[in-house]
């Protein structure tokens, strides 16, 4: 019994190359994200006119629509994998995202990006079924590792795709967005090929109408597993400063520091090299040595710490000497992820990571509109307080620290 009550079942095994493309999608759907990344402002710029100001807003409403979408789309997609298996969830993802792709590379106007952006946060399937992908094969005493698998997989598309977004963009603004395209079809012809269904007929649940709703999610988990209720409000605070803090780094790094896409490209790079050294090697170490509960509290901690000194760094290279403070943080995320998993039952998987993606979208469609918020007015205060969304983030993540020490451990 697990738990949360349920039965778990035995893990099933997989292929290693099944293993290998859950983990390569992960890379190439983040990877893909991440290329356009650097370049967004720059066409934004190019297709509406006005100062940083308003770029500012239009980036933070584009990062906005995705979430939304994704708050929307997400529960289903986790619903529908303990329906009728993670594959078919995982390969429609990956369709999805390619033709999103295509119709961002041809947007001649602001509408058609948002358009586009409207597919991809519909498509963004993958995470949740791939974290369920691996519930289903992995044992309970070893899924804090798998979920670091996750969180490194990430983080290597986040280190490769700057900077690559970077290189591409120098022949064109939008080619990026075609590579981007490109990475996700060719990602979806190998899957059809190499990726086994993880989830036995006999383990799927039914699916129900409520189990749609982009709420439900939530609702259920809550109901169903009500001592991780403190979990959940920690899990909002973290994902709305960490959203909200990703979403101005680029502005507010062009801003202070004058540095150029490329420049931002080598950062978020760097950045995210460190955060797959940490997700990579230091997840099952830290679980071992300290427990899932006091690994993630630390992690919490150099959140805090990481987040408000970069209000303060006056110069870039000050900036980039604390990134390695927030990147050890983020290993606060698989802790809690893995805590979740162990509390329900194997045909609750899916149900669980579409939780964890509600929790992601809604805070994803709130914490970008409010930073960029933050952030563009804080730009009429001078410089000197440019960096109060890096403050907010920071006074947020404190809030969830005792929460997190009075959550009872799960597993």
């Amino acid at each position: 019994m697990t738990a949360g009550g349920g039965t778990e079942a035995p893990a099933a095994k997989a292929r290693p190359a099944a293993l290998a493309f859950i983990a390569v999608t992960v890379v190439l759907d983040n990877l893909a994200m991440w290329m356009i990344m650097p370049v967004l402002p720059r066409l934004l710029g190019t297709l509406q006119h006005g100062g940083a100001g308003r770029t500012a807003l239009f980036y933070g409403a584009f990062l906005t629509v995705f979430a939304v979408m994704q708050f929307v789309a997400a529960p289903i997609q986790g619903a529908l994998s303990d329906r009728f298996g993670r594959r078919p969830i995982v390969l429609a993802s990956n369709l999805g995202l390619g033709l999103d792709y295509v119709v961002m590379a041809l947007a001649p106007t602001v509408w058609w990006l948002f358009a586009g952006r409207l597919i991809s946060g519909v498509a963004a399937g993958s995470g949740p079924a791939a974290s369920a992908y691996l519930a289903d094969v992995t044992p309970p005493e070893k899924r804090a590792a798998s979920f670091g698998l996750i969180m490194a997989a990430q983080a290597v598309g986040a280190a490769i795709g700057p900077a690559l977004g970077g290189l591409v963009s120098a022949i064109d603004l939008r080619a990026p967005f075609w590579a981007s395209a490109a990475l996700s079809l060719a990602n979806l012809a190998y899957g059809a090929f190499v990726l086994p269904e993880s989830l036995p007929k006999s383990a799927r649940a039914p699916l129900k109408f409520t189990h749609l709703n982009p709420l439900g999610a939530l609702v259920w988990l809550l109901r169903a597993h009500p001592r991780l209720a403190a979990l959940v409000v920690v899990a909002f605070l973290l994902s709305f400063a960490s959203q909200g803090a990703n979403g101005v780094v680029v502005l507010y790094a062009t801003d202070r520091y004058r540095w150029t896409p490329a420049a931002i490209g080598i950062l978020m790079t760097a950045f995210a090299v460190m955060t797959l050294v940490v997700q990579g090697g230091l997840v099952s170490i830290a679980a071992k040595r300290f427990g899932e509960l006091g690994s993630m509290l630390g992690g919490l901690g150099l959140n805090v710490a990481g987040l408000a000194a970069f209000a303060f760094a006056t110069r870039g290279w000050q900036f980039a000497a604390l990134m390695p403070v927030v990147a050890v943080g983020s290993i606060a995320a698989p802790m809690m992820g893995s805590i979740f998993s162990k509390a329900v039952a194997a045909d609750e998987q899916g149900r669980l990571q579409g939780a964890w993606s509600s929790v992601n979208g809604l805070m994803g469609f709130v914490a970008p509109a409010a930073f960029t918020a933050i952030f563009a007015r804080s730009l009429g205060f001078g410089a000197a307080w440019s960096g109060a969304a890096f403050v907010f983030a920071a006074a947020l993540i404190a809030l969830s620290i005792p929460i997190a020490a009075r959550a009872p451990k799960a597993g």
